[in-house]
Formats: structure tokens, sequence, C-alpha cells
């Protein structure tokens, strides 16, 4: 890990936030929200302490995990006011997910670039390091820590990327997630100036079929491009889609492996017609597929991660 400079956080605060992945793309659409959503609650059910940060106005984090308009849904009010105050991040328990915390985003954080432009002004790219001083207190409490960024924000991926010590990028393979990818690719290198801890942990291929291979050496290719050869590379584990499990997991505030389970204990649809009663709603069949991609994806990240910091 990079010894601290003048215009890096201290060695202590770089040390606790050794776990903090960004999860960033330049590009909306690409799967960050729900990506975000699936790996912490699963990393959260297998035992380890999740902290999700939103950064995002729409809080769509809320809808993957069924907290919107619930009592810890506070728009992200608490969120503005320690970015403001300087005064450490207030993380707050999932209902129902043991070992998941989350730092509320919102339509408060409209503000939030207007706070960061006079911050810019006055203490110049060292304001980037804002969100760093105040998640590194308790970024020590958590197993892993997964910030959720916004798209075609600049200074809030920024912000973001100055906290984390990972960058994961998920993208298409359509031409609008591979430019996102390469803008956002610029935004690294210049935030690894004032963050030099920040590493490319890997790019996720999502909503794509796994045997397009000729597509995904073409998405390699460019990641070598935007990052230099011998950066991480394209992850192995892929993540497919499915429209209606994706709209199923939104609608109920539920993430793949939750409707996996929920789809193996409903009743056949030959049994419901059988005892007459009114048709209901099915869990798609995809979800177990789509959740063992996800069970790969956050094997992958362990992994990787416990072969850096056996190295370290």
């Amino acid at each position: 890990m990079a010894a601290p400079t003048v215009n890096t956080p201290a060695h202590g605060a770089l040390v606790a936030l050794a776990r903090v992945i960004v999860v960033a793309n330049d590009k909306g659409g690409v799967g960050k929200t729900t990506i975000t959503a699936n790996l912490g609650a699963l990393f959260a059910a297998a035992g380890y302490r999740v902290l999700l940060i939103d950064l995002n106005r729409q809080a769509n984090l809320a809808d993957d995990l069924g907290y919107r308009d619930s009592d810890i849904d506070d728009q992200g009010a608490g969120f503005l006011m320690s970015l403001m105050t300087g005064k450490t991040l207030q993380a707050v328990a999932v209902l129902g997910r043991p070992n998941l915390f989350v730092v509320p985003g919102g339509t408060a954080l409209t503000d939030l670039t207007g706070v960061m432009v006079g911050r810019v002004q006055q203490q110049g790219r060292d304001a980037m390091l804002t969100l760093a001083s105040i998640l590194a207190p308790i970024a020590g409490e958590f197993d892993v820590v997964l910030i959720d960024t916004p798209p075609e924000n600049t200074l809030l991926v920024d912000l973001a990327l100055g906290a984390g010590r990972w960058l994961l990028m998920p993208t298409k393979t359509d031409k609008g997630g591979l430019v996102g990818m390469q803008l956002l690719a610029q935004r690294y290198a210049i935030a690894r100036e004032i963050n030099p801890a920040l590493a490319l942990l890997g790019v996720v291929l999502f909503a794509t079929s796994r045997t397009a291979t000729a597509i995904h050496r073409t998405v390699r290719s460019r990641v070598e491009t935007a990052f230099g050869v011998g950066s991480s590379p394209v992850l192995t584990a892929k993540i497919g889609h499915s429209e209606k499990l994706a709209n199923d997991a939104r609608e109920a505030g539920r993430v793949a492996h939750e409707l996996e389970s929920d789809a193996a204990n409903q009743p056949a649809w030959w049994e419901t017609l059988r005892a007459g009663a009114a048709p209901q709603a099915r869990i798609a069949a995809t979800a177990g597929n789509v959740a063992e991609d996800y069970r790969q994806l956050g094997a992958e990240i362990l992994q990787l991660l416990a072969a850096v910091e056996s190295q370290s």
C-alpha cells in the first residue's frame, strides 16, 4: 500500500479504507446499483459485515433492498450533513438483513454537487478526500464497503474515488457502456494523483450472454487500452440478465439469491390451478441462474482481495 504523502489520507485511514470498493461507470444503466445491492446482500448473508454507501439522488438502492420510505430512508440528509460538517458518517442497519448497513442516498444529495464545487474552489483537489475523511473512522468496522455512484457526475465520482481502495467497473458490451468505461478511465488516472492507493479491481460484464466470446475479447482489449496492459482484466464472472427478474427484484425489494429461494418455495403452477386459486404472478425461473452469477462474482472479488492482502 502506498505510503501517505502530504495530499493523501494518513496511514491509519488508508488501512481502514483497504476494503472500500467504488462501483462506477460514467454511463447509466450498466448495473452499478444492481451489482452493489446484490453483492452487499450476498456478502451479508454469508456473515460479512457490509456497508453500502449510496451517492445517487434517485436512491434506487433503496428499491433494490426494500427500504424505500422506511424509518431508515432519510433521502440522503444524514449523508449530506456529514459531508458538510465533517462529522463521521452514520450507518444504519437494513431491517431483515443481518450484517448489512447503509448510508442512504436520495433527493437531499441534489445539493451535494454545489457543496463540492465550493469545496474545490477553496481547497483544490484535496476536497475530493472529504468522503475518505468521514468514512475512515467507521470503515474498519466492516469487512467490505461498497460505494454506489451516479452516472455522468464527475464531481461525485471523484469524491468516491478519493475514498476508495478499489474500482469495480460494471459495463455492458454495447458502445455506450464502453465509452462510459473509457471516460471513467480518465477520472481514475486523475483520482490516483490524490489517492495513489486506488487500484482497478476489475471490469464486470453486466447483462451479457455467457457465450459471446468474441464480444468479450473486444471488451478485454478496450479495458487494456483504457487502463494499460497489465491492469486487472475483465473478471471471469459475468452477470446475465432477465428483464422479468430485474422488474420482479426491484418491485419486491429483493435481490437475486432471495428471489431464488422464493422461486424454490412457490407452488408449481399446475398445483395452483388444481386448487382453484386465482392465478398469481410467478417469480422468473432465471432467478437461480442470475443468483449463481452473483455468487461467482462475489467469490472472485473476495479471492482477489485475499490475494492482494496476503502479499501486503
